[in-house]
C-alpha cells in the first residue's frame, strides 16, 4: 500500500534490532524511489520517493489480469492468490535471513501455505486450519534438526511468516468460492484500492501532520481521511451494484477495511525498519517487492471475508 506524505520525517527513528539504524531511513517509502535522511524524494523526481508512471503502470496491468481472470474463469484467482503468497512468503523469508540471521522453516511454510490456500476452495476452513496444525508441527521438527539455539526466535518468525502472509491470503482465496464469488474478490479490491488511492493522493497534496512518526513518517492523518473517504465511497457503490446490497453497508466495510489496510500496511513498515532495510524485495519494477503491494490486502482478506459473509449471506 503506498504510503502518504505528511512532510519531513523526525530523525529519531529506533534503530533496527541489529544495532544499525534502518538503511531506508526515517523517510522510507514503499515505493522504489530513494529518499533522504529527511525524507524528500530523490532519483525520480516525484514528492512520494518513487517511478509514479511506472508504478501506476505495474499497478494497472497487474489488476488487468486479475480483472480478466475473474471475468473468464475465477477459479484462477486460487491460483493468483496462492503464486502471489508464495512469493511475498519467500520475499519476507530472505529479507529476514539477510538482515537478522533468523533460519527459517522455508519447505514447510511454503508448502503448508500452498495447501492452506487450495484447500480452502473444496474444504473451507475446515481445510485451511487442519492445514495450519500441519504446518505448525512441521515447521517445530524441521527446525529441531539445527539444535537449540536460537530455537525460539526461529520458529516465531516462521509462525509469523505463516499467519501474516497464507493464512490471511486463504481468506481472500475464499471469497471466490460462493456462486457471486467474482462479485465479493472485486468489491474487496475495490476497497482496498479506494483506500490506497484515497490515502495517496490526500497524503500527497495535504499531508502534513504525521499519523505514526515512528513507524511510517510519511503516513499523515490528511491521508487516513482520504482513504475513509474514497474506500467507504467504494464500499458502498460496490456493494450496491456489484452485490445488490444495501450501499449503507458500505459505511460499515469501507471504514473497517481502511483499518485493516493501515494496519497491514503498518505492520509491513515496522518489519522492514526493525531489519533495517527499504523494501522486501525487487520483484515488481516501480514498487519494491511483491509484499509492498500485498501488505493492505493481506491484513484485509480476512475481514471482508468475514463481513461479507455476515452482511451479504451466499444465497445457494
Amino acid at each position: 500500500m503506498a504510503e502518504d506524505v505528511a512532510g519531513p520525517a523526525p530523525s529519531d527513528a529506533a534503530p533496527s534490532s541489529g544495532g544499525a539504524a534502518p538503511s531506508n531511513g526515517s523517510g522510507s517509502t514503499d515505493g522504489s524511489g530513494s529518499t533522504d535522511a529527511s525524507g524528500s524524494a530523490s532519483g525520480s523526481g516525484s514528492r512520494a520517493g518513487r517511478n509514479l508512471p511506472l508504478a501506476i503502470g505495474v499497478g494497472l496491468l497487474m489488476g488487468a489480469v486479475i480483472i480478466v481472470s475473474l471475468l473468464t474463469v475465477r477459479q484462477i484467482w486460487i491460483g493468483i492468490v496462492a503464486l502471489s503468497a508464495a512469493v511475498g512468503t519467500w520475499e519476507v523469508f530472505g529479507a529476514l535471513n539477510r538482515a537478522a540471521g533468523i533460519r527459517l522453516s522455508r519447505v514447510p511454510v511454503l508448502i503448508g501455505g500452498q495447501a492452506m490456500i487450495w484447500l480452502s476452495w473444496p474444504f473451507g476452513t475446515e481445510g485451511i486450519l487442519g492445514s495450519l496444525l500441519v504446518t505448525v508441527l512441521g515447521c517445530f521438527v524441521w527446525r529441531m534438526r539445527l539444535g537449540a539455539a536460537g530455537f525460539v526466535r526461529d520458529v516465531g518468525a516462521s509462525m509469523l511468516v505463516l499467519c501474516w502472509i497464507p493464512l490471511c491470503m486463504a481468506f481472500g482465496a475464499m471469497l471466490v468460492v460462493p456462486p457471486d464469488g467474482r462479485a465479493r474478490v472485486l468489491v474487496f479490491l475495490i476497497i482496498v484500492v479506494c483506500s490506497d488511492t484515497g490515502g495517496y493522493a490526500a497524503g500527497v497534496l495535504f499531508g502534513k501532520h504525521p499519523m505514526a512518526p515512528k513507524v511510517s513518517p510519511k503516513k499523515s492523518w490528511e491521508g487516513l481521511a482520504g482513504s475513509m473517504v474514497l474506500g467507504s465511497t467504494g464500499a458502498a457503490l460496490s456493494l450496491m451494484w456489484l452485490l445488490h446490497a444495501p450501499w449503507w453497508y458500505g459505511l460499515i466495510l469501507g471504514p473497517l477495511l481502511v483499518c485493516t489496510a493501515v494496519i497491514g500496511d503498518l505492520v509491513e513498515s515496522l518489519v522492514k525498519r526493525d531489519l533495517g532495510i527499504k523494501d522486501m524485495g525487487h520483484t515488481i519494477p516501480g514498487h519494491g517487492g511483491l509484499m509492498e503491494r500485498l501488505d493492505s490486502l493481506v491484513t484485509s482478506a480476512p475481514v471482508a471475508w468475514l463481513l461479507l459473509f455476515v452482511l451479504v449471506p451466499v444465497v445457494t
